[in-house]
């Protein structure tokens, strides 16, 4: 039996690409998995006029879209975590609005087994300041040697069981929501399969990742993703 979808679009002032983006996952998903998906657009405090064109994609395809709307933006661990608590089929992915992920790279993951989660990651990210690739460098070290993380790129696109990730409580609200759901999938002896992503250039907007406020906000959260993860493998031998 074909496996269902839910599509988490998460958008911070993406104006200039969210239309298409959602044209393209409902072409998408309207030849290869008709009436078994569903699009949840988080629009995180956009101001840039995004939330009409998202209004007008969700009037568009009102079978298959639905808004989430933050009155202020409240960064991308926010944006995930109502995401992915809205998702209501057996499959969860998250996108960036920004059209920097293709939809069609998931073409051949569309029935995933149980007990196994898809992470795309990317080979090299020439749009990355060097702070920023420097900070990634050290949130893989710290995944690596503290949270038994080995993923090539835990900051990119995954595939998830729905049922798999809402097996446990969530702690973070940070960006590092990811790297708490990737220890404890794996700490649960789930399988993760590593694919190479082609990181597209932007078409419009600029990079919000790198922002004082996300980045502040994410070092704040890392003594606590530390904590979070020692206690779920603790009480995974009890």
């Amino acid at each position: 039996m074909k496996q269902s979808w839910s599509v988490v679009v998460f958008c911070f002032n993406e104006a200039g690409t969210i239309k298409e983006l959602v044209d393209r996952i409902v072409d998408f998903f309207e030849t290869h998995r008709k009436g078994l998906y569903d699009i949840i657009i988080v629009d995180d405090g956009s101001t840039d006029g995004s939330h009409e064109m998202i209004r007008e994609a969700a009037q568009k395809h009102e079978e298959t879209v639905r808004i989430i709307r933050h009155e202020k933006n409240r960064g991308i661990g926010e944006a995930l975590r109502d995401g992915y608590t809205a998702a209501r089929n057996e499959n969860v992915t998250a996108v960036p609005a920004d059209g920097q992920f293709d939809i069609e790279e998931l073409l051949p993951y569309l029935d995933i087994e149980p007990d196994t989660f898809i992470s795309f990651y990317r080979r090299e990210n020439i749009e990355y300041s060097s702070f920023r690739s420097t900070l990634s460098a050290v949130n893989k070290y710290i995944n690596k040697v503290f949270n038994g993380i080995e993923l090539k790129d835990v900051n990119w696109v995954k595939i998830y069981k729905r049922e798999a990730i809402t097996a446990f409580p969530w702690k973070l609200h940070s960006s590092l929501i990811e790297s708490e759901i990737c220890a404890k999938l794996l700490l649960m002896h789930n399988r993760a399969i590593q694919v190479l992503s082609y990181y597209h250039p932007r078409k419009a907007g600029t990079s919000k990742g790198a922002s004082l406020r996300i980045i502040a906000q994410a070092l704040r959260e890392t003594p606590k993703l530390l904590f979070v993860v020692h206690t779920f493998r603790r009480s995974m031998k009890a």
